[in-house]
């Protein structure tokens, strides 16, 4: 009889046991995101090779952000895209979350190839940089890298200096938490709308 007993209370114990254990795993693949920011050693951000698969943001034209001096007939494209599932918090909250990742892809443009007669499209791949949120690791909250040029890419970087000018222009002109929603059409109808945008100037940019 006390065996029977002492069985029972064993299954029962290993039963506790394993169903603590799957709520730990639960808890802990639901802080997880697989788009995460990827750190190596204690500061290098890994290039995500995937980032294309990511939700694209929008494109700029040959934008720049000091008055131009002369004019440029083959401007650059930036491509922007936004890790998923930070995305979708954005879309929820019109807020970026702690773990959101920016990835900046620049494209060098043509206006005469194929059966194109006016306008410019993307050609080769000039750069590569990216913007990481993270509150634990960055006093400042975010962070700016650069993943070099061309065929020089790096597979991993560590941040630049906080000395670094995009700092202080992400800091001063972004529109929402140090991100430029007033160039992301679509993002900046959901931050109006949740009121999370600052306002707005053409001439200066945001204004706190």
């Amino acid at each position: 009889m006390h065996q029977v007993v002492y069985s029972f209370r064993m299954k029962k114990a290993v039963l506790l046991a394993l169903a603590i254990l799957a709520c730990i795993s639960y808890q802990i693949a639901a802080q997880t995101t697989p788009d995460a920011p990827a750190f190596i050693s204690t500061n290098e951000l890994v290039r995500p090779p995937d980032f294309r698969e990511w939700i694209f943001v929008t494109s700029g034209l040959g934008m720049t952000y000091n008055t131009p001096t002369t004019t440029n007939p083959s401007p650059n494209f930036t491509n922007v895209y936004v890790n998923p599932s930070s995305y979708r918090a954005f879309m929820k909250t019109g807020q970026w979350p702690d773990k959101t990742m920016f990835v900046l892809e620049i494209r060098s443009s043509s206006s005469e190839g194929s059966i194109n007669k006016a306008g410019n499209y993307q050609t080769g791949l000039v750069a590569i940089e990216a913007a990481v949120k993270d509150v634990n690791r960055y006093p400042g909250k975010w962070a700016y890298f650069n993943f070099g040029r061309g065929a020089e890419l790096k597979d991993r970087t560590e941040p630049l200096p906080t000395t670094a000018t995009c700092y202080a222009c992400h800091s001063t002109n972004a529109a929402v938490d140090n991100t430029f929603v007033q160039f992301y059409p679509t993002l900046l109808e959901v931050a109006k709308r949740m009121g999370t945008v600052r306002q707005l100037d053409s001439a200066t940019g945001p204004k706190p």
